[in-house]
């Protein structure tokens, strides 16, 4: 089978390079304010792009860039700047929503990619926005039924994008679901005078909620408080499906989640994509890599609407359901690279022997390891506590400030 390729998010540099350290394909990211996860991450900045293009074509994964929320008129400058030095920066495509976009993309001859929020459904669609776009991400609504008869009418009618090629097709492969119709949600412009389609999204569907008889005040019982509140899309247990119905491009959804997801998820999807590959792909691996998802954010996991089972699977909880958590341990202090040692200053909670610890930082990503030996303050010990210097050995470079964290276990249930 062929292989597809992997689309991460990264919502700062952490995430970015644990993307990269885990083997994905491609990366999606947002700057300034004018995408869909404005508030949801700190967002890169116009003079970050040289040093985002400049780390991934080392390592040759593409490189997209969001500017998929509404447009207004006051927003068109700003939308030309941001095209006009993404293109300086050799940043691969930009992910589009408005015609605006698309057209200032076009004009300067950067490649676009349409977004999920113009729900494209059919193939006449398709051929519409051919006339752009190469990469278009089909709508989060249909099933996978659907999707491989797009791609083969693609295939058979020789649908080609700008820049020659067949149109390619995205599907979101994992992540958070919302009440929204292909990301279009109006629940925050109403309550809070915040829109969703700029960014703003206040969350307001993974609240608790009753249904009241606004007439006779009658409080319907409800099975489920979180009525709006999907559980999160995963498809890795069906990932062979997902290529055999020709898409080109899996996209996990996260750029508002911390680099220990980014890189725990793509580290799964990239096996389980080259599993398929290889024709290794097997329910035990299945089973392995659903307990490691599990380990990070999640709202439990459903299979959304691609095997048309029935809709909608509600989360029961608010948060995560993650089965393990990071307790904040302390900071870097230095890297001795002779004998590959790493230094901290503990500034909460104790650590020791037989520890699994996370350190993350813009240039270390997201590196998870077992304590096996430290030192304490020059002193061979099992322990560490508050205010102790600890010198542990690693395989990987460490920088000052980079955050020191402790996994640990999280009881809670299954979400699969």
């Amino acid at each position: 089978m062929q292989h597809i390729e992997l689309m991460a998010p990264a919502g700062n540099f952490e995430s970015l390079q644990a993307a990269l350290d885990n083997g994905a394909n491609s990366v999606y990211f947002g700057v300034e304010q004018l995408n869909m996860r404005a508030r949801a991450t700190v967002n890169f900045t116009l003079a970050d792009l040289p040093e985002i293009a400049r780390r991934c074509e080392e390592k040759n994964v593409r490189t997209y860039l969001t500017l998929n929320t509404i447009i207004y008129d006051h927003d068109l400058s700003i939308v030309k700047t941001l095209l006009k030095q993404a293109k300086e920066a050799h940043i691969t495509a930009v992910i589009a929503m408005d015609q605006a976009v698309i057209a200032s993309a076009r004009e300067i001859g950067m490649e676009v990619h349409i977004s999920t929020q113009l729900n494209i459904t059919n193939i006449e669609t398709v051929k519409f926005y051919a006339m752009f776009a190469d990469t278009m991400v089909l709508s989060r609504e249909l099933s996978l039924r659907q999707v491989k008869k797009i791609t083969q009418q693609i295939e058979k009618e020789q649908i080609k994008g700008p820049s020659g090629r067949l149109v390619e097709i995205e599907i979101f492969g994992h992540g958070a679901l919302c009440m929204a119709v292909s990301g279009k949600c109006y629940m925050s412009l109403h309550s809070h005078n915040s829109s969703a389609n700029r960014g703003a999204c206040k969350q307001n569907c993974r609240k608790k909620y009753t249904v009241i008889d606004q007439e006779t005040g009658f409080e319907m019982e409800l099975d489920n408080e979180y009525i709006m509140s999907p559980k999160d899309l995963c498809t890795i247990d069906f990932l062979d499906e997902i290529v055999d119905a020709g898409i080109k491009v899996l996209k996990i959804e996260g750029r508002g989640r911390a680099p220990e997801y980014v890189a725990k998820v793509i580290s799964c999807y990239r096996a389980a994509i080259d599993s398929v590959a290889n024709g290794t792909y097997n329910k035990e691996k299945v089973i392995s890599w659903m307990q490691e998802l599990e380990k990070v954010y999640n709202r439990g996991f459903w299979s959304g609407y691609y095997l048309g089972q029935k809709l909608g699977e509600w989360s029961n909880g608010s948060g995560s359901h993650a089965t393990q958590k990071k307790v904040y341990l302390g900071k870097g202090t230095h890297y001795y690279p002779k004998a590959n040692i790493g230094e901290f200053k503990i500034e909460a909670f104790d650590i020791a022997i037989g520890d699994t610890i996370l350190i993350t930082g813009p240039t270390t990503g997201a590196k998870e390891m077992e304590v096996t030996e430290m030192m304490v303050n020059d002193v061979k010990s099992d322990k560490g506590s508050k205010g102790d210097l600890v010198t542990i050995p690693m395989a990987f470079r460490i920088r000052p400030s980079d955050k020191l964290y402790k996994i640990v276990e999280n009881k809670v249930e299954a979400s699969w």
